[in-house]
């Protein structure tokens, strides 16, 4: 991380500096943010970011190969495989902790990968915020691939909204407004106009959906997709009750569901690089390693971390009766880097890509960093503790 940018902020940081973020952040906001934002962001060397862009490169290839439906058919649930699949997904998000090699070397290492939106609105709003609460220098930007704000909001629209009518592009999620995400919502529909509909709120009629503005009924022909199926598993019978968006519809879906699981923890054994632990499939395990104490034991489909097995034991993994749903993952050790005034603080970093429909790749764009004091990253891990929670990276 880069030390001078670190000092400067510290010796600069006021409690006072720090509420001004928060209400700046708050300001409009039809409910407060419910998650934790940090009291600071991120200060990356140019050798971390270009470590970060490579280990990123390395997984895109590997999205990029022809063959990739073909490898990740299986991770797709049969009750959540949707018809009408696209060709690509058009967010991805690379979470990297940040850590410590052999050499005593900082570089970032892969956590979790998702074929599926992250807060792509709210992290424009909190980077001018924190640079100007902070006095953060101009020179300092949380864009990548030449990107400003301008030009990001540009990609981001060309990416959801396309070439149709806002209004014709939904923002969609179970309960959409009381989400703890709600807050990327509410600033997504300020840059780039979607409205926020909930699932409940779909009307349908034969293949198309509608939706109402003050009674009017309105067509759908895009979904801008923020729905995880993993969060209505334990409702089996909601679609009883609300549009069955599982049919074939006349809609697109921004992006479709089925990326979610293509592009996840199964995609994690296909892919190599120096920034990438050893993986395999549980089933696909020869030998059980003699030294568990540096593996880490996840289930393929659970979500929000649960089910994973940190400190593994021989007999966790000869106890598990369905081993092709496991994989087995070399033990990423985060590295304190991050200099707060009452000592060190883990960092994640989440890359996020954006790929409209028309471009041959995804795009690198923006990031989110999320500080952590606890055991793992995750608001349940940091509870009593301050300089964690939500932020982003500024680079040069």
């Amino acid at each position: 991380m880069e030390p001078s940018a670190r000092k400067s902020f510290n010796e600069n940081f006021t409690e006072e500096k720090y509420q001004k973020l928060l209400v700046s952040l708050n300001e409009g906001l039809e409910n407060p943010i419910e998650f934790r934002v940090a009291e600071t962001p991120v200060f990356l060397t140019d050798d971390f970011k270009n470590k970060l862009i490579t280990a990123g490169n390395d997984i895109i290839s590997v999205i990029l190969r022809p063959d990739f439906k073909q490898l990740t058919e299986r991770a797709i649930p049969e009750k959540w495989q949707l018809p009408n699949e696209n060709d690509h997904p058009h967010f991805i998000a690379l979470d990297f902790g940040v850590c410590s090699d052999e050499n005593g070397n900082i570089v970032p290492k892969l956590i979790e990968l998702q074929g599926f939106p992250s807060l792509f609105g709210f992290q424009v709003n909190l980077a001018e915020c924190y640079a100007k609460a902070f006095d953060i220098a101009d020179e300092w930007s949380v864009y990548f691939s030449g990107l400003d704000e301008s030009s990001y909001i540009d990609l981001l629209k060309k990416t959801i909204i396309g070439e149709c009518d806002p209004a014709e592009v939904v923002l969609m999620d179970v309960d959409a407004h009381h989400q703890k995400t709600a807050v990327d919502f509410e600033y997504t529909r300020k840059y780039i106009g979607t409205p926020i509909v909930s699932l409940e709120e779909l009307e349908q009629e034969g293949s198309q959906l509608f939706y109402r503005v003050n009674g009017e009924r309105k067509l759908i022909k895009r979904i801008y997709n923020r729905l995880i199926f993993d969060e209505i598993e334990s409702d089996p019978a909601i679609f009883n009750k609300v549009a069955d968006i599982r049919q074939p519809l006349d809609v697109e879906w921004i992006t479709h569901p089925n990326w979610f699981y293509r592009v996840s923890k199964f995609t994690m054994p296909f892919l190599k690089g120096d920034y990438i632990p050893k993986t395999q499939f549980l089933h696909m395990v020869k030998n059980i390693p003699a030294d568990l104490e540096n593996y880490v034991l996840k289930p393929l489909f659970s979500f929000a971390g649960q089910g994973v097995i940190i400190d593994v034991k021989k007999n966790d993994i000869e106890n598990i009766k369905d081993p092709e749903n496991w994989i087995l993952q070399e033990k990423v050790i985060y590295e304190p880097v991050l200099h707060a005034p009452d000592g060190g603080v883990k960092i994640e970093i989440r890359l996020l890509y954006l790929w409209p429909n028309g471009d041959e790749k995804p795009t690198l764009a923006i990031n989110l960093a999320r500080l952590s004091k606890g055991k793992m990253i995750g608001v349940r891990y940091n509870k009593d503790f301050d300089w964690v929670g939500g932020a982003i990276a500024f680079m040069k």
